[in-house]
């Protein structure tokens, strides 16, 4: 193991509730490695909606107060534990951060199995990014919805961090994809990333005008695969146009409202709803997580895939930029450089 300094500087959640009021800068001491694992030092930190929801104590974690959230991470390893063979110190990293030691601090812990070389031709901001949004897409979209090229897949919130990974993974597969957006200049955005039909639903108005909007984007044969980080009207909307043996992904409810499958129209109209708990893969089924960050560092070497960036910001910045991203007023990744 090598030296590591006494302390460093973290954000750590003192008390629940808005990020704001939850989060507080601290002195802690720097964390050491156990079995297993490895510390890396933090170059970039990509912030996800699971840090609202830990900051809020609403995640399904719930690590005991005060802790340290950020998920996702690059960095370089500084100290490695007992049994660690694959990691040395001064390699380049990126992957998941072991809380409740997160990413949002100097240095962070990770266990060696959830860390992964960092792709060389992405910089430290973009290699954070491709760790937690391309894997859920990636189990997503070939795990659980077995997206076929010539396909027709929706992506609702396409152009947030989830989302703009399930557009990229889409197109590399060979689908067509319709991306649902809030606002024209997030239109704008996921004409930029390449969807080949784009729903602005505050344009649509309604949850009819969603529907209508989403049947003419979509064609007569309807939505092969709905990949839904939203729920509510966008899963309500997701019944009315997926196609005969299409397959509606529920990732996640950033909506606020948990969505509501219908038993008996998924039987008459021959659809399956999937849930998608990719946390789970991890414990259940290690090797199919690595399996998959391979593939997506082969579509980052074809230049298929490409985090999308849209923010990069500095420590004091934190609380506000997950205040943001919890009221959706973000696009992209959010990444925090030198954490």
């Amino acid at each position: 193991m090598s030296d590591l300094p006494s302390t460093m500087h973290a954000w750590q959640v003192v008390r629940h509730g808005d990020p704001a009021y939850a989060l507080e800068r601290r002195e802690v001491s720097v964390p050491r490695p156990g079995p297993g694992q490895l510390v890396a030092r933090v170059a970039a930190c990509a912030l996800n909606y699971p840090d609202t929801m830990l900051a809020a104590g609403t995640y399904q974690q719930r690590p005991e107060l005060p802790f340290t959230p950020g998920i996702e991470l690059s960095g370089h390893v500084a100290a490695v534990g007992d049994g660690v063979t694959d990691h040395a110190v001064g390699d380049r990293v990126l992957g998941l951060p072991a809380l409740p030691h997160g990413a949002l601090a100097d240095y962070a812990v990770m266990s060696a199995d959830t860390a992964f070389a960092a792709p060389e031709s992405l910089d430290d901001a973009k290699a954070s990014a491709l760790y937690v949004a391309y894997q859920t897409g990636w189990f997503g979209l070939h795990r659980r919805a077995r997206l076929q090229a010539g396909e027709t897949l929706v992506v609702h919130a396409a152009t947030g961090g989830v989302g703009s990974a399930a557009v990229q993974l889409g197109l590399a597969a060979g689908a067509r994809v319709v991306a649902v957006v809030g606002g024209p200049d997030k239109a704008e955005v996921a004409w930029w990333l390449g969807a080949d039909e784009v729903v602005d639903r505050h344009a649509a108005g309604d949850l009819a005008g969603l529907v209508g909007a989403l049947k003419a984007a979509c064609g007569p044969h309807g939505a092969d695969v709905v990949y839904d980080p939203v729920g509510g009207d966008a899963f309500a909307a997701s019944t009315k146009v997926v196609a005969f043996e299409g397959r509606i992904v529920v990732v996640g409810f950033t909506s606020g409202t948990a969505a509501q499958a219908a038993t008996n129209h998924a039987l008459i109209k021959n659809y399956s709803v999937l849930g998608l708990h990719w946390g789970l893969y991890q414990q259940h089924d290690p090797a199919a997580v690595q399996h998959a960050q391979r593939e997506i560092h082969e579509l980052v070497a074809a230049g298929l895939v490409d985090p999308w960036v849209s923010e990069r910001i500095g420590p004091d910045d934190v609380p506000d930029a997950l205040s943001r991203l919890a009221a959706g007023r973000t696009t992209g990744r959010v990444v925090v450089v030198g954490a």
